[in-house]
């Protein structure tokens, strides 16, 4: 490897060390300064994440790859991430229903349900675009 991509790694990882210790003095601040608010978002991801866990067992990891090679194929890797994007939109147009009509009518998929497919779609979104939807 040569000296100029050790030194740019070394400079990255001296860039992301700063940031974690910023961003760590932040979260202290905000825990202190909303510690209710703060407790209750990370039940809210915790939630999230076991839902994540739970239907990703059921359904695995070819219900995003859509049967293509993501890791290694940017048209498979475009295909999944537009079905993640039709899949967000019609999560979404059931959002935009439940406020319109003030009820659901699939029982134990209300509101809160629907806020957190949205927000594991995203971060789904996310491991996909990072390479890092496999085993």
């Amino acid at each position: 490897m040569s000296n100029s991509i050790k030194e740019y790694q070394l400079e990255k990882e001296k860039d992301f060390k700063a940031y974690q210790a910023e961003s760590d003095h932040t979260v202290k601040h905000f825990e202190k300064e909303y510690p209710e608010l703060s407790q209750e978002f990370k039940k809210i991801q915790d939630e999230m994440y076991r839902m994540f866990a739970a239907k990703h067992m059921d359904y695995g990891l070819n219900n995003i790859a859509l049967g293509g090679d993501i890791l290694n194929n940017q048209d498979d890797k475009k295909f999944s991430l537009t079905g993640l994007a039709i899949r967000l939109t019609d999560k979404i147009s059931r959002l935009k229903n439940l406020l319109v009509n003030g009820k659901n009518f699939v029982k134990g998929e209300g509101m809160e349900d629907t806020f957190i497919d949205i927000a594991n779609y995203g971060i789904i979104g996310m491991l996909v675009g990072r390479d890092k939807w496999k085993k």
